[in-house]
């Protein structure tokens, strides 16, 4: 991931796209997403598998950055995880970049917690 990093890495991306909330909204979102998690967390409102992958979800769904936002989002999802006494995540175990098998399911996954069902993302984030 931090091998030969794009010199706008970090930087919000600053047009529309087809995924992804409006560029205006993305710090907002993203601090609400951040605000959402910490209570989350204090609350115990879900186990710390499902705390992650909802904070993974959301991310993805603000699209923050013109590229690299899945991996962004399943690193912050695996750190999460961790500092809450889970294990990392295994996210299906094959390369998501790469069209195929693994990132068809991880993609089918997505698009099932985009309907409220995250049952599908939680089992291909430990698979």
């Amino acid at each position: 991931m931090l091998n030969k990093v794009w010199r706008w890495a970090g930087q919000y991306r600053k047009a529309k796209r087809n995924l992804g909330d409006a560029p205006h909204l993305i710090q907002p979102n993203l601090i609400q997403l951040i605000r959402d998690a910490e209570f989350w967390v204090e609350n115990k409102t879900y186990s710390a598998d499902e705390l992650a992958v909802r904070f993974h979800h959301r991310a993805v769904l603000v699209h923050p950055f013109a590229n690299g936002n899945g991996r962004w989002a399943r690193l912050a999802a695996d750190l999460l995880v961790t500092n809450l006494g889970g294990t990392r995540f295994t996210w299906g175990g094959g390369n998501l970049q790469v069209v195929g098998e693994s990132r068809k399911a991880y993609i089918d996954a997505l698009h099932a917690a985009d309907s409220h069902d995250l049952g599908p993302l939680i089992k291909f984030a430990r698979s």
